[in-house]
Protein backbone atom coordinates (compact mmCIF):
# COMPACT_ATOMS: atom_id res chain seq x y z
CA UNK A 1 0.00 0.00 0.00
CA UNK A 2 1.25 3.54 -0.35
CA UNK A 3 0.94 6.47 1.18
CA UNK A 4 -2.09 8.53 0.03
CA UNK A 5 0.01 11.62 0.78
CA UNK A 6 2.90 10.41 -1.11
CA UNK A 7 -0.39 9.10 -4.01
CA UNK A 8 -1.76 12.90 -3.75
CA UNK A 9 2.07 14.55 -4.60
CA UNK A 10 2.75 11.97 -7.26
CA UNK A 11 -0.61 11.36 -8.93
CA UNK A 12 0.76 11.80 -11.90
CA UNK A 13 3.89 8.82 -11.58
CA UNK A 14 1.28 6.54 -9.46
CA UNK A 15 -1.01 6.73 -12.72
CA UNK A 16 1.78 5.97 -14.74
CA UNK A 17 3.29 2.92 -13.08
CA UNK A 18 -0.45 1.53 -12.98
CA UNK A 19 -0.30 1.84 -16.86
CA UNK A 20 3.07 0.56 -16.93
CA UNK A 21 2.30 -2.61 -15.60
CA UNK A 22 -0.99 -2.77 -17.43
CA UNK A 23 -3.03 -2.56 -14.32
CA UNK A 24 -6.09 -0.70 -14.41
CA UNK A 25 -6.55 2.18 -11.66
CA UNK A 26 -8.20 5.36 -11.65
CA UNK A 27 -6.26 7.94 -9.16
CA UNK A 28 -8.70 10.37 -9.46
CA UNK A 29 -11.63 7.67 -8.28
CA UNK A 30 -9.52 7.90 -5.16
CA UNK A 31 -8.57 11.39 -4.24
CA UNK A 32 -12.53 11.88 -4.84
CA UNK A 33 -13.21 9.33 -2.40
CA UNK A 34 -10.01 10.28 0.06
CA UNK A 35 -11.67 14.11 -0.09
CA UNK A 36 -14.79 13.10 0.73
CA UNK A 37 -13.29 10.96 3.65
CA UNK A 38 -11.32 14.00 5.08
CA UNK A 39 -14.90 16.36 5.31
CA UNK A 40 -16.36 13.91 6.96
CA UNK A 41 -13.22 13.27 9.42
CA UNK A 42 -13.78 17.47 10.22
CA UNK A 43 -17.35 17.34 10.78
CA UNK A 44 -17.24 14.74 12.99
CA UNK A 45 -14.55 15.97 14.67
CA UNK A 46 -16.42 19.34 14.79
CA UNK A 47 -19.53 17.51 16.18
CA UNK A 48 -17.69 15.57 19.04
CA UNK A 49 -16.15 18.86 19.95
CA UNK A 50 -19.33 20.73 20.40
CA UNK A 51 -21.09 17.50 22.26
CA UNK A 52 -18.06 18.02 24.58
CA UNK A 53 -18.68 21.42 25.22
CA UNK A 54 -22.72 21.25 25.52
CA UNK A 55 -22.08 18.07 28.09
CA UNK A 56 -19.34 20.57 30.31
CA UNK A 57 -22.21 23.63 30.20
CA UNK A 58 -24.86 21.32 31.31
CA UNK A 59 -22.55 20.31 34.16
CA UNK A 60 -22.31 23.92 35.20
CA UNK A 61 -25.66 25.09 35.06
CA UNK A 62 -28.35 24.78 37.57
CA UNK A 63 -31.68 25.90 35.41
CA UNK A 64 -33.95 23.79 34.48
CA UNK A 65 -35.01 25.16 30.81
CA UNK A 66 -31.13 25.68 29.99
CA UNK A 67 -30.74 22.39 30.77
CA UNK A 68 -33.80 20.98 28.45
CA UNK A 69 -32.44 23.39 25.88
CA UNK A 70 -29.16 21.88 26.17
CA UNK A 71 -30.73 18.28 26.04
CA UNK A 72 -32.60 19.10 22.90
CA UNK A 73 -29.33 20.38 21.43
CA UNK A 74 -27.46 17.18 22.41
CA UNK A 75 -30.30 14.73 20.70
CA UNK A 76 -29.96 17.03 17.32
CA UNK A 77 -25.84 16.77 17.36
CA UNK A 78 -26.27 13.27 18.57
CA UNK A 79 -28.68 12.09 15.08
CA UNK A 80 -26.56 14.63 13.17
CA UNK A 81 -23.22 12.87 14.47
CA UNK A 82 -24.71 9.53 14.09
CA UNK A 83 -25.52 9.98 10.33
CA UNK A 84 -22.08 11.02 9.28
CA UNK A 85 -20.40 8.47 11.37
CA UNK A 86 -22.27 6.09 9.07
CA UNK A 87 -21.44 7.65 6.49
CA UNK A 88 -17.89 7.46 7.25
CA UNK A 89 -18.31 4.00 7.35
CA UNK A 90 -18.89 3.55 3.89
CA UNK A 91 -16.60 6.20 2.50
CA UNK A 92 -13.48 4.48 4.58
CA UNK A 93 -14.93 1.12 2.79
CA UNK A 94 -14.22 2.35 -0.69
CA UNK A 95 -11.39 4.23 0.31
CA UNK A 96 -9.64 1.23 1.87
CA UNK A 97 -10.94 -0.81 -1.04
CA UNK A 98 -9.32 1.51 -3.49
CA UNK A 99 -5.75 2.42 -1.62
CA UNK A 100 -5.02 -1.89 -1.28
CA UNK A 101 -5.70 -1.88 -5.00
CA UNK A 102 -3.03 0.69 -5.92
CA UNK A 103 -0.25 -0.81 -7.67
CA UNK A 104 3.46 -0.21 -6.35
CA UNK A 105 5.75 1.70 -9.14
CA UNK A 106 8.13 -0.18 -10.63
CA UNK A 107 11.76 0.77 -10.64
CA UNK A 108 12.82 2.83 -13.89
CA UNK A 109 15.43 -0.42 -14.54
CA UNK A 110 12.05 -2.68 -14.88
CA UNK A 111 11.31 -3.46 -18.95
CA UNK A 112 8.21 -2.26 -20.49
CA UNK A 113 6.09 -5.67 -21.16
CA UNK A 114 3.06 -7.59 -21.15
CA UNK A 115 3.62 -10.65 -20.02
CA UNK A 116 6.36 -13.28 -19.19
CA UNK A 117 7.06 -13.95 -22.83
CA UNK A 118 8.49 -9.94 -22.49
CA UNK A 119 11.45 -10.88 -19.37
CA UNK A 120 14.92 -9.71 -20.89
CA UNK A 121 17.34 -11.99 -20.39
CA UNK A 122 20.05 -11.15 -18.44
CA UNK A 123 22.57 -13.90 -17.43
CA UNK A 124 23.38 -17.58 -18.35
CA UNK A 125 25.15 -20.25 -16.04
CA UNK A 126 26.05 -23.56 -16.46
CA UNK A 127 26.42 -25.50 -19.79
CA UNK A 128 23.05 -27.16 -21.17
CA UNK A 129 23.73 -31.35 -21.53
CA UNK A 130 24.52 -32.91 -25.07
CA UNK A 131 23.18 -36.40 -24.81
CA UNK A 132 24.01 -39.15 -27.45
CA UNK A 133 20.50 -40.13 -26.85
CA UNK A 134 17.37 -39.16 -26.73
CA UNK A 135 16.30 -37.82 -23.38
CA UNK A 136 13.09 -38.58 -21.39
CA UNK A 137 11.00 -36.32 -19.42
CA UNK A 138 10.65 -36.54 -15.46
CA UNK A 139 8.01 -38.33 -15.25
CA UNK A 140 8.89 -41.57 -17.44
CA UNK A 141 12.20 -41.53 -15.78
CA UNK A 142 10.99 -41.51 -12.29
CA UNK A 143 8.08 -43.97 -13.10
CA UNK A 144 10.15 -46.13 -14.57
CA UNK A 145 12.29 -46.05 -11.54
CA UNK A 146 9.71 -46.78 -9.04
CA UNK A 147 10.23 -43.53 -7.09
CA UNK A 148 6.93 -41.61 -8.48
CA UNK A 149 3.85 -42.44 -8.49
CA UNK A 150 1.07 -40.14 -9.92
CA UNK A 151 -1.76 -43.08 -10.30
CA UNK A 152 -2.16 -43.55 -6.57
CA UNK A 153 -1.36 -39.87 -5.55
CA UNK A 154 -4.73 -39.35 -8.17
CA UNK A 155 -6.20 -41.62 -5.76
CA UNK A 156 -5.52 -40.18 -2.75
CA UNK A 157 -5.30 -36.99 -3.60
CA UNK A 158 -6.79 -36.07 -6.41
CA UNK A 159 -5.66 -34.41 -10.15
CA UNK A 160 -2.25 -33.24 -9.31
CA UNK A 161 -1.44 -35.42 -6.23
CA UNK A 162 1.70 -37.50 -6.75
CA UNK A 163 3.66 -39.42 -4.09
CA UNK A 164 7.74 -39.88 -4.15
CA UNK A 165 9.01 -42.59 -3.03
CA UNK A 166 12.29 -44.63 -2.06
CA UNK A 167 15.32 -43.08 -3.36
CA UNK A 168 12.97 -40.08 -5.33
CA UNK A 169 11.83 -39.47 -1.24
CA UNK A 170 15.70 -39.50 -0.56
CA UNK A 171 16.76 -36.91 -3.27
CA UNK A 172 14.25 -34.32 -1.93
CA UNK A 173 15.09 -34.57 1.75
CA UNK A 174 19.10 -34.67 0.07
CA UNK A 175 17.88 -30.89 -1.71
CA UNK A 176 16.15 -29.94 1.89
CA UNK A 177 19.23 -30.67 3.86
CA UNK A 178 21.89 -28.72 1.47
CA UNK A 179 20.27 -25.69 1.30
CA UNK A 180 20.11 -26.08 5.09
CA UNK A 181 23.58 -26.11 5.15
CA UNK A 182 23.84 -23.87 2.37
CA UNK A 183 22.65 -21.32 4.38
CA UNK A 184 24.34 -22.23 7.97
CA UNK A 185 27.57 -21.94 6.44
CA UNK A 186 26.59 -18.64 4.96
CA UNK A 187 25.20 -17.60 8.16
CA UNK A 188 22.89 -14.32 8.99
CA UNK A 189 19.32 -16.17 8.20
CA UNK A 190 17.31 -16.90 10.55
CA UNK A 191 15.81 -21.20 9.97
CA UNK A 192 12.25 -20.71 10.37
CA UNK A 193 9.90 -23.66 10.36
CA UNK A 194 6.16 -21.46 9.26
CA UNK A 195 3.12 -22.19 9.56
CA UNK A 196 0.59 -22.67 6.06
CA UNK A 197 -2.74 -22.21 7.74
CA UNK A 198 -3.03 -18.51 8.32
CA UNK A 199 -5.46 -15.39 8.80
CA UNK A 200 -6.78 -13.33 5.55
CA UNK A 201 -4.99 -10.36 7.50
CA UNK A 202 -1.45 -11.43 6.10
CA UNK A 203 -2.48 -12.09 3.06
CA UNK A 204 -3.91 -8.73 2.63
CA UNK A 205 -0.77 -7.29 4.30
CA UNK A 206 1.47 -9.06 1.73
CA UNK A 207 -0.36 -8.17 -1.40
CA UNK A 208 -2.16 -11.46 -2.15
CA UNK A 209 -5.07 -10.47 -1.32
CA UNK A 210 -7.37 -9.28 -3.71
CA UNK A 211 -5.11 -9.76 -6.31
CA UNK A 212 -4.24 -13.24 -5.84
CA UNK A 213 -7.31 -14.79 -3.96
CA UNK A 214 -8.45 -16.78 -6.91
CA UNK A 215 -5.63 -19.11 -6.54
CA UNK A 216 -5.82 -19.29 -2.76
CA UNK A 217 -7.75 -22.31 -0.80
CA UNK A 218 -10.09 -21.54 1.70
CA UNK A 219 -11.25 -23.23 4.30
CA UNK A 220 -14.48 -22.79 6.03
CA UNK A 221 -13.66 -21.27 9.05
CA UNK A 222 -12.36 -18.38 6.45
CA UNK A 223 -8.99 -19.09 6.94
CA UNK A 224 -6.76 -19.45 3.89
CA UNK A 225 -3.41 -22.07 3.24
CA UNK A 226 -0.79 -20.17 1.81
CA UNK A 227 1.43 -20.97 -1.57
CA UNK A 228 4.31 -19.52 0.32
CA UNK A 229 6.65 -18.80 3.65
CA UNK A 230 6.48 -15.31 2.58
CA UNK A 231 3.16 -14.51 4.26
CA UNK A 232 3.92 -16.04 7.53
CA UNK A 233 7.51 -14.66 7.47
CA UNK A 234 6.47 -11.02 6.47
CA UNK A 235 3.36 -11.14 9.16
CA UNK A 236 6.05 -12.49 11.99
CA UNK A 237 7.15 -8.66 12.98
CA UNK A 238 3.33 -7.15 11.93
CA UNK A 239 2.54 -4.20 14.30
CA UNK A 240 5.77 -4.11 15.70
CA UNK A 241 8.40 -1.30 16.00
CA UNK A 242 11.75 -2.70 15.18
CA UNK A 243 15.59 -1.44 16.73
CA UNK A 244 17.46 -0.14 13.70
CA UNK A 245 20.70 -2.14 15.20
CA UNK A 246 19.32 -5.22 13.86
CA UNK A 247 18.22 -4.33 10.58
CA UNK A 248 18.62 -6.12 8.47
CA UNK A 249 16.37 -9.12 9.30
CA UNK A 250 17.19 -12.29 6.90
CA UNK A 251 15.09 -15.26 7.48
CA UNK A 252 14.75 -18.43 5.83
CA UNK A 253 11.17 -20.07 6.09
CA UNK A 254 10.60 -23.40 5.15
CA UNK A 255 6.61 -24.59 4.73
CA UNK A 256 4.11 -26.84 3.18
CA UNK A 257 2.94 -24.49 0.30
CA UNK A 258 -0.79 -25.20 -1.55
CA UNK A 259 -1.88 -23.69 -5.13
CA UNK A 260 -4.90 -23.92 -6.18
CA UNK A 261 -3.55 -22.98 -10.43
CA UNK A 262 -6.87 -21.59 -11.03
CA UNK A 263 -5.59 -19.94 -14.43
CA UNK A 264 -3.52 -22.80 -15.41
CA UNK A 265 -5.81 -25.02 -16.72
CA UNK A 266 -4.55 -27.27 -19.37
CA UNK A 267 -1.31 -26.38 -18.46
CA UNK A 268 1.89 -28.70 -17.48
CA UNK A 269 -1.23 -31.01 -16.58
CA UNK A 270 1.37 -34.43 -16.55
CA UNK A 271 4.09 -34.95 -13.85
CA UNK A 272 5.05 -32.96 -11.04
CA UNK A 273 6.21 -29.70 -12.20
CA UNK A 274 2.61 -27.78 -11.42
CA UNK A 275 1.41 -29.07 -8.53
CA UNK A 276 -1.56 -28.18 -5.65
CA UNK A 277 0.86 -29.10 -2.59
CA UNK A 278 4.98 -28.72 -2.59
CA UNK A 279 7.02 -27.84 0.04
CA UNK A 280 9.54 -24.70 -0.45
CA UNK A 281 12.29 -22.44 1.56
CA UNK A 282 11.94 -18.68 0.74
CA UNK A 283 14.42 -16.12 1.85
CA UNK A 284 12.56 -12.58 3.48
CA UNK A 285 14.78 -9.69 4.27
CA UNK A 286 13.47 -6.77 6.24
CA UNK A 287 16.11 -3.76 5.71
CA UNK A 288 16.10 0.18 6.27
CA UNK A 289 13.77 2.44 4.08
CA UNK A 290 16.54 3.12 1.68
CA UNK A 291 16.51 2.15 -2.50
CA UNK A 292 19.98 1.55 -2.16
CA UNK A 293 19.80 -0.65 0.88
CA UNK A 294 16.90 -2.38 -1.40
CA UNK A 295 18.80 -2.90 -4.64
CA UNK A 296 21.81 -4.71 -2.75
CA UNK A 297 19.84 -7.25 -0.57
CA UNK A 298 17.83 -7.99 -3.70
CA UNK A 299 20.76 -8.69 -5.77
CA UNK A 300 22.18 -10.93 -2.53
CA UNK A 301 19.11 -12.92 -2.48
CA UNK A 302 19.17 -13.66 -6.38
CA UNK A 303 22.47 -14.27 -5.75
CA UNK A 304 22.26 -17.04 -3.83
CA UNK A 305 19.52 -19.14 -5.59
CA UNK A 306 21.88 -18.92 -8.34
CA UNK A 307 24.75 -20.18 -5.82
CA UNK A 308 22.19 -23.42 -5.18
CA UNK A 309 21.34 -23.55 -8.62
CA UNK A 310 25.11 -23.91 -9.66
CA UNK A 311 26.02 -25.77 -6.50
CA UNK A 312 23.55 -28.42 -8.40
CA UNK A 313 25.56 -28.45 -11.41
CA UNK A 314 21.90 -26.94 -13.27
CA UNK A 315 22.12 -24.84 -16.44
CA UNK A 316 20.25 -21.83 -15.36
CA UNK A 317 19.42 -18.14 -16.69
CA UNK A 318 17.54 -15.34 -15.08
CA UNK A 319 15.30 -12.78 -16.79
CA UNK A 320 14.65 -9.58 -15.29
CA UNK A 321 10.41 -9.72 -15.15
CA UNK A 322 8.98 -6.86 -18.10
CA UNK A 323 6.26 -4.49 -15.94
CA UNK A 324 3.11 -6.34 -16.80
CA UNK A 325 4.60 -9.65 -15.37
CA UNK A 326 4.93 -8.26 -11.98
CA UNK A 327 2.61 -8.32 -9.18
CA UNK A 328 0.59 -5.50 -7.51
CA UNK A 329 2.93 -4.47 -5.17
CA UNK A 330 6.64 -5.58 -6.68
CA UNK A 331 8.89 -3.01 -7.61
CA UNK A 332 11.61 -5.22 -9.55
CA UNK A 333 11.80 -9.16 -10.11
CA UNK A 334 14.20 -11.44 -10.91
CA UNK A 335 12.91 -14.98 -12.19
CA UNK A 336 15.72 -17.49 -12.03
CA UNK A 337 14.79 -20.81 -14.55
CA UNK A 338 17.05 -23.72 -14.86
CA UNK A 339 17.12 -25.85 -17.99
CA UNK A 340 14.24 -28.64 -18.69
CA UNK A 341 15.68 -30.68 -20.98
CA UNK A 342 12.24 -32.50 -22.17
CA UNK A 343 11.11 -29.43 -23.41
CA UNK A 344 14.45 -27.91 -24.43
CA UNK A 345 13.87 -24.64 -22.92
CA UNK A 346 14.53 -23.19 -19.06
CA UNK A 347 11.45 -23.17 -16.41
CA UNK A 348 10.76 -20.82 -13.60
CA UNK A 349 12.52 -22.80 -9.90
CA UNK A 350 12.68 -19.00 -7.72
CA UNK A 351 11.58 -15.42 -7.63
CA UNK A 352 13.24 -12.46 -6.07
CA UNK A 353 11.29 -9.57 -5.73
CA UNK A 354 11.48 -6.25 -3.45
CA UNK A 355 8.75 -4.23 -2.66
CA UNK A 356 9.87 -0.99 -0.91
CA UNK A 357 7.25 -0.65 2.13
CA UNK A 358 4.45 -1.66 -0.12
CA UNK A 359 3.83 -4.64 2.72
CA UNK A 360 5.08 -3.06 6.08
CA UNK A 361 2.93 -0.68 5.51
CA UNK A 362 -0.19 -2.26 5.14
CA UNK A 363 1.68 -4.82 8.28
CA UNK A 364 2.32 -2.04 9.74
CA UNK A 365 6.17 -2.72 10.42
CA UNK A 366 8.36 0.12 11.59
CA UNK A 367 11.57 1.05 13.08
CA UNK A 368 12.72 4.42 14.54
CA UNK A 369 15.93 5.71 12.25
CA UNK A 370 18.99 8.60 13.78
CA UNK A 371 16.14 11.55 13.04
CA UNK A 372 13.83 9.74 15.81
CA UNK A 373 10.96 9.58 12.65
CA UNK A 374 9.67 6.33 13.04
CA UNK A 375 9.76 4.57 9.23
CA UNK A 376 8.61 1.72 7.66
CA UNK A 377 11.06 -0.89 7.12
CA UNK A 378 11.79 -2.21 3.18
CA UNK A 379 10.82 -5.81 2.46
CA UNK A 380 12.53 -8.32 -0.01
CA UNK A 381 11.82 -12.30 -0.85
CA UNK A 382 13.09 -14.53 -2.66
CA UNK A 383 12.69 -18.35 -3.25
CA UNK A 384 15.37 -20.62 -1.88
CA UNK A 385 14.68 -23.78 -3.05
CA UNK A 386 10.85 -25.02 -4.70
CA UNK A 387 10.10 -28.16 -5.50
CA UNK A 388 11.15 -28.13 -9.25
CA UNK A 389 15.27 -28.33 -9.30
CA UNK A 390 14.29 -31.93 -7.93
CA UNK A 391 12.46 -32.01 -12.05
CA UNK A 392 15.86 -30.58 -13.35
CA UNK A 393 18.02 -32.30 -11.57
CA UNK A 394 16.30 -35.86 -12.61
CA UNK A 395 16.37 -34.63 -16.49
CA UNK A 396 19.49 -33.28 -16.70
CA UNK A 397 21.32 -35.89 -14.88
CA UNK A 398 19.43 -38.80 -16.63
CA UNK A 399 21.97 -41.98 -18.83
CA UNK A 400 20.96 -43.72 -21.65
CA UNK A 401 19.74 -46.94 -19.32
CA UNK A 402 17.35 -44.58 -17.50
CA UNK A 403 19.28 -43.91 -14.34
CA UNK A 404 20.32 -40.56 -12.55
CA UNK A 405 23.39 -39.50 -11.56
CA UNK A 406 23.45 -37.36 -8.03
CA UNK A 407 25.01 -34.62 -7.85
CA UNK A 408 28.15 -34.48 -5.59
CA UNK A 409 27.35 -31.71 -3.49
CA UNK A 410 23.97 -34.03 -2.57
CA UNK A 411 25.68 -37.55 -2.21
CA UNK A 412 27.07 -37.18 1.58
CA UNK A 413 23.03 -36.52 1.92
CA UNK A 414 22.14 -40.13 0.12
CA UNK A 415 25.17 -41.64 2.28
CA UNK A 416 27.57 -41.52 -0.46
CA UNK A 417 25.24 -42.81 -3.40
CA UNK A 418 25.93 -41.66 -6.59
CA UNK A 419 23.14 -43.45 -9.07
CA UNK A 420 19.79 -44.17 -8.92
CA UNK A 421 18.81 -47.13 -10.31
CA UNK A 422 16.02 -49.30 -11.24
CA UNK A 423 15.97 -51.80 -7.67
CA UNK A 424 16.01 -55.40 -9.07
Amino acid sequence: MLDIKFIRENKDLVSAGAEKKHIKFDVDALLKVDDKRKELLVLIEKKRAEQNEVSEKMVRTNIEAEKSQMIAEMKILKEELQKEEEELKKVMHDWQVLMVSVPNIPDVSVPEGVESKDNKEVKVGGEIPKFDFKPKDHIELMQNLGILSLERGTKVAGFRGYFLTGDGARLQFALWHFVQDFFMKKGGFTPMIVPSLIKREPFIGTGYIPQGEEDLYKTQDGDYLSGTAEVALMSYYADEILEKKDLPIKMLGFSNAYRREAGSHGKDTKGILRVHEFYKFEQVVLCEASHTESVKYHEEIEKNTEEITEALGLPYHVVVNCAGDLGLGQVKKYDIEAWLPSENTYRETGSASYFHDFQTRRLNIRYRDDDGKMKFVHSLNNTALSGRPLIMIVENYQNADGSIRIPKVLQPYMGGQNTIEKKK
